[in-house]
């Protein structure tokens, strides 16, 4: 049985990965397609901001959340001066810390379902009378299925297992921002914790699994009825 702070950074994670997959989706797709099918000066570029906390260090995207969204910093304090929002040693902190660590594979996963897509099949939707919008709808997004929930699964994944931005960004703070990674670390440094380490290392293991092995059979689900004789 889970002892009350497992428990409690159990649910902060599992809310905390939720929201930065609910609020990071949007922007993912979009990327993902301005990446898939537009071409302009300055793409190489953002394809490369896009991946670069993938080859960053987790501390220094922290770091840089720190100097620009804490109380001091320009945005930071302009969102606490203007709309009275606070990040930084928030748990909505950890969120926004944990969707940017996960958008890269969440972009990468749409874009290449995107990039898989028929053109043929949206044009055929055009030609019937349907705009641009309504073919996105009826045509594109369904097609797009398969990275849509494979990229959120592990984007969900990734914010499960984020520790070194978000340790950065709000800290490790007990009933707000001691996520599953945090308590495990935290549980590490003191004496006689190797039980609750181990408990929580194996709970992380088993979210871990379950979400990999989830995305991999919803996406083959979505597949199969996109196409049941390809699937």
């Amino acid at each position: 049985m889970l002892t009350d702070i497992e428990r409690e950074a159990l649910t902060l994670s599992l809310k905390i990965a939720a929201l930065s997959v609910a609020g990071s989706l949007p922007f993912g797709v979009a990327v993902a397609l301005v990446l898939a099918r537009l071409r302009f000066p300055g793409k190489a570029l953002l394809d490369v901001l896009v991946h670069l906390p993938l080859v960053l260090p987790p501390v220094v995207t922290g770091y840089g959340l720190l100097l620009l969204l804490g109380q001091n910093g320009p945005l930071g304090a302009w969102l606490e001066r203007s709309l009275g929002i606070v990040l930084a040693f928030r748990w909505t902190g950890a969120a926004l810390a944990s969707a940017i660590m996960g958008f890269p594979l969440m972009v990468r996963a749409i874009r290449l379902s995107i990039e898989a897509i028929d053109r043929r099949l949206e044009e055929a939707a055009g030609t019937l009378g349907a705009n641009r919008p309504w073919v996105f709808v009826t045509v594109t997004l369904p097609l797009m299925a398969p990275g849509l929930i494979a990229g959120g699964i592990l984007s969900f994944a990734k914010s499960l297992g984020e520790f070194g931005a978000t340790i950065t960004f709000v800290s490790n703070i007990p009933g707000e921002t001691r996520t599953l990674a945090n308590a495990i670390f935290a549980f590490t440094q003191v004496p006689g914790g190797e039980a609750q380490t181990l408990r929580l290392c194996a709970l992380s293991v088993a979210l871990s699994v379950a979400a990999l092995l989830a995305s991999e059979g919803l996406a083959r689900l979505a597949r199969s009825r996109i196409d049941p004789h390809g699937a």
